[in-house]
């Protein structure tokens, strides 16, 4: 072999060397001003003019940040912003072009499985996607490829909610979340962040990840309390709840006459059916629908104190 082929072959190596030691370190590289943001609406259509996304916006060039918001952004078809194709074909576009620091997926609604379902799979390696509600699916998606990077979160609320997800995207680190400890001593693991719903869908998909010692935080909106009951005895039956370190509970909100005397309350039916697990639970953490909802990384260690009630990363 000539020198110069060797030579060739030694960078090759050392650049995979590198980008292996790049995706074993965990997560993408911190944004810095200039950073290019691309917003996605994987899911349900958004109304012409969306306030809030006029908001990020302006956060974003605050931060010295570009958001990127192309013409397919408000595009209809259904009650999506465009076809499956499209969407899945918006995403693969986005999340390969290396000009792209960080995805934003502003859209929610429902459709992001449907995405999925279109066949392009998410590649391993770290990538900022953040999202929450129906963007649960893609961020499962993310962790179960072994791509890092992935935060459940939104963009609205008040300014300290969005500087603690801009903390999270500059690699800084973010005060704990305190909720009520319901049971159990501290227990660590890879923190999964969902819509329960959401999850619930995907489970026997290829887009579930593994729960294997995690710490699993759900939340959930509009969803009546014997519905929640009938998502969790899913959980329970299939298994996944035996394999976890500890539960998070987040903002559960739904309608107050879907409680009917005598029913459950939504409190007492997710207790019900998890404290029998003999896990750590804390309850009443501020993540989910509502305010404020606050930014949580997937697949980042962390500990949940079932006696103090709360959730730092590690």
């Amino acid at each position: 072999m000539r020198r110069r082929e060797l030579l060739q072959l030694a960078a090759s190596a050392a650049c995979l060397t590198s980008l292996a030691r790049a995706s074993a370190a965990g997560q993408p590289g911190p944004l810095k001003p200039g950073a290019r943001i691309a917003a996605l609406a994987p899911g349900t259509w958004l109304e012409k003019g969306d306030p809030l996304l006029h908001r990020l916006k302006e956060r974003c060039r605050a931060e010295g940040w570009q958001l990127l918001t192309p013409p397919e952004l408000w595009g209809q078809w259904r009650w999506f912003s465009a076809t499956d194709q499209q969407r899945s074909e918006a995403l693969r576009r986005a999340w390969l072009d290396p000009s792209i620091d960080a995805l934003f997926c502003v859209g929610a609604g429902w459709g992001s499985a449907r995405v999925l379902e279109q066949g392009w799979r998410i590649p391993p390696g770290p990538r900022w996607c953040v999202g929450f509600s129906d963007c649960s699916a893609l961020l499962l998606a993310q962790l179960q490829a072994q791509s890092s990077g992935g935060i459940h979160a939104w963009f609205g609320g008040d300014d300290s909610q969005w500087q603690r997800l801009v903390a999270l995207l500059r690699g800084r680190s973010v005060a704990p979340l305190s909720g009520q400890g319901v049971q159990g001593a501290a227990a660590a693991g890879p923190l999964v962040v969902s819509n329960l719903t959401i999850a619930t869908s995907l489970i026997g998909t290829p887009w579930m990840p593994s729960l294997n010692g995690a710490v699993l935080v759900l939340e959930d909106t509009g969803e009546a309390p014997y519905r929640i009951d009938r998502q969790l005895t899913q959980w329970r039956t299939s298994g996944l709840l035996t394999q976890l370190a500890g539960i998070g509970l987040g903002r559960f909100g739904w309608a107050e006459d879907d409680v009917l005397p005598g029913d459950f309350s939504m409190r007492e039916i997710l207790l019900e059916r998890l404290q029998p697990l003999g896990l750590p639970v804390v309850c009443d953490l501020p993540v989910g629908h509502g305010q404020p909802n606050q930014a949580l990384p997937l697949g980042r260690q962390a500990r949940l104190d079932g006696r103090r009630g709360t959730l730092e990363l590690l």
